[in-house]
């Protein structure tokens, strides 16, 4: 799953991965948390006059997927991860799937390892070998209020782990290769099964794991030595799998549990 990234990039990074966005500024994010405001890569609208603008256009986004049938986001649990392999499946998801393919840029992402009982989590932070940026697969849909205002959400879709990161983790993001970029926002033309091939483990070799300090667990904490080598604490138990939420009693439309072990901070953006 994903429950904490990072998104250090510039914007001349940024325009060098993505082929050009409009972006005016964009401050180095080290430690982005649920249902803070997201940067999201999405289709540029068509018909738009100029035949030099770029396909693509990026704007924020609530990290906290609400479906637009929902009539009051307070009562409906918070979605920041849908599970790919049965995204398909679900009524929250399939105007999203169809219509609002986006991508999450980001540098890094963290991930907690949990052993057996009175182990306390490792924080892994979770970045390419050779540096760079990553993409993560999102969905995105616009939550209308019923005064007229509008807020939109996005989820990070998440599938099983590859070898390399299993031992921390059960689940992964979903993250996208650059030459898949275009199938995946292509919303006109690629129906979902279309792009179904694309929500698959990216290859062992791609990342690496570094053992971060535990102050990543405070959302209040954004700084570069979040991601500072820490020391390793080896398991002395048999890793557990991943929790299965129950916490609020409702129903959670096919996402993964928001990560328990890091002090969630919450900033609601309604």
């Amino acid at each position: 799953m994903c429950g904490r990234f990072a998104l250090t990039a510039d914007l001349q990074e940024l325009a060098a991965h993505f082929g050009g966005l409009d972006l005016d500024r964009l401050a180095p994010r080290y430690n982005i948390a649920p249902t803070q405001p997201v940067l999201a890569v999405m289709a540029a609208p068509t018909g738009l006059p100029g035949s030099n603008r770029a396909p693509w256009r990026a704007g924020l986004v609530r990290w906290g997927f609400v479906p637009g049938f929902i009539k009051d986001p307070r009562d409906f649990p918070l979605v920041i991860n849908a599970r790919s392999e049965t995204v398909f499946e679900k009524a929250s998801f399939r105007a999203a799937l169809r219509h609002r393919r986006v991508l999450l840029p980001a540098n890094g992402f963290y991930e907690w390892r949990k052993a057996g009982k009175g182990e306390r989590a490792q924080p892994f932070f979770i970045r390419p070998r050779e540096g760079g940026l990553i993409a993560f697969a999102g969905l995105m849909e616009c939550w209308a209020s019923p005064d007229g205002s509008e807020v939109d959400t996005a989820a990070i879709l998440t599938t099983a782990a590859n070898a390399a990161l299993a031992p921390i983790h059960a689940r992964m993001p979903v993250i996208l290769k650059p030459e898949d970029y275009a199938r995946w926002l292509d919303c006109r033309t690629q129906e979902p099964r279309a792009v179904a091939d694309l929500l698959a483990p990216l290859a062992d070799e791609v990342l690496e794991a570094i053992p971060v300090s535990d102050r990543v667990n405070s959302a209040s904490q954004n700084g570069p030595e979040l991601q500072l080598p820490a020391e390793f604490v080896p398991l002395t138990a048999k890793p557990q799998k991943a929790p299965h939420s129950k916490a609020s009693g409702r129903s959670r439309p096919g996402e993964d549990e928001a990560p328990a072990e890091p002090a969630q901070t919450q900033l609601s953006l309604f």
